[in-house]
């Protein structure tokens, strides 16, 4: 099996070095060439760096140059995470960006258009994706196992820093911008296009943040009405993150969506709770899944697009649209 020679663009973004450590790790499908730190990120972000002590340090340039390297992953904070995807589109390397791009809504445009015409993978870190039971929720909606879907109601708030809550006014709807587009992405997979979005993003003005810390939208459909919430000021939020699926047949509920069985390793495992009868008192049927990262398996699927083994379920068109819809959650206007 060739390996996929690969270099990474960044550490700027939350889980920058758990990408960086999943392409080390996996060593017998990626040969990890290096990694460069982007003019924005200089100084920035050293001790993120240190995960990449003994790789080559190189430069933008020399990575776009380099026609050995296939593949990119674009790593760097969400503003800038366009700019450099276009550079390595430009020089038709398959491309693994965090979610979920930047915050100019021609430039993405273009960044698709671009990676359509040169045929390169565009994969995203959206890592719901990867997450076992959201992919088995999705298959059983599918197969139409849940009836008729009238609601999906979606949490994932954390306890965030000062600084990282101000650090969200970067950006249009702040909290929903940074980590509510994992849980628009999982509604709009299931329900498609909403007949209207309601944006309702805020500052809780707490310790004097301005910022949009708590991000959060309804979208209507002819049925019912769905929702997105992520606060970065929820003590307890991590272990409340949940995802809620009502149909007319049953409702399903992951809760936590995701939880470490061990800490040092990263484990994760996730919670189903199924229900399916008309009793009040009915307390569903709980399963657990497996630990399993959740990065190792997204790079590993990544890989197997570049090799042209696996076709990516998520089509240039559908990660357009999706963008778009996280735009206007955060009430951004086009």
């Amino acid at each position: 099996m060739n390996k996929i020679k690969i270099a990474q663009i960044g550490m700027g973004h939350d889980h920058a070095t758990l990408i960086f450590k999943s392409l080390s790790k996996q060593n017998d499908i990626f040969d990890l060439v290096g990694y460069a730190v982007p003019q924005e990120e200089k100084d920035r972000f050293a001790k993120a760096y240190e995960c990449a002590d003994g790789y080559r340090q190189m430069t933008v340039e020399e990575i776009m140059n380099d026609k050995s390297i296939v593949a990119v992953t674009v790593e760097t904070e969400e503003v800038i995470l366009t700019k450099y995807a276009q550079m390595a589109a430009n020089n038709h390397k398959h491309i693994h960006m965090d979610k979920p791009g930047g915050t100019v809504l021609f430039d993405f445009e273009q960044l698709i258009n671009t990676v359509k015409a040169n045929q390169l993978v565009f994969h995203i870190g959206y890592m719901y994706r990867y997450n076992t039971y959201v992919m088995e929720l999705l298959d059983k909606v599918n197969k139409g196992e849940l009836g008729e879907i009238y609601s999906v109601e979606a949490h994932m708030s954390c306890t965030h820093s000062i600084d990282k809550r101000n650090w969200l006014g970067n950006f249009k709807g702040g909290m929903l911008f940074f980590l509510g587009c994992h849980l628009i992405d999982i509604i709009y997979r299931i329900q498609g296009e909403p007949d209207e979005v309601v944006p309702l993003s805020c500052s809780t003005g707490i310790d004097n943040v301005t910022a949009e810390d708590f991000g959060m939208v309804v979208f209507k459909y002819k049925n019912g009405v769905s929702f997105a919430k992520a606060c970065a000021k929820e003590k307890g939020g991590f272990s409340r993150r949940q995802l809620v699926v009502c149909g007319s047949k049953k409702t399903i509920e992951l809760k936590p969506l995701e939880w470490y069985t061990d800490v040092k390793k990263g484990l994760l495992y996730t919670l189903r709770s199924e229900k399916f009868t008309d009793n009040w008192c009915d307390m569903g049927v709980d399963t657990e899944s497996q630990p399993e990262d959740r990065y190792d398996k997204m790079m590993m699927s990544f890989a197997e697009m570049c090799r042209g083994e696996k076709k990516n379920s998520f089509s240039y068109d559908y990660e357009l649209s999706l963008y778009k819809l996280i735009l206007k959650s955060c009430g951004v206007q086009f």
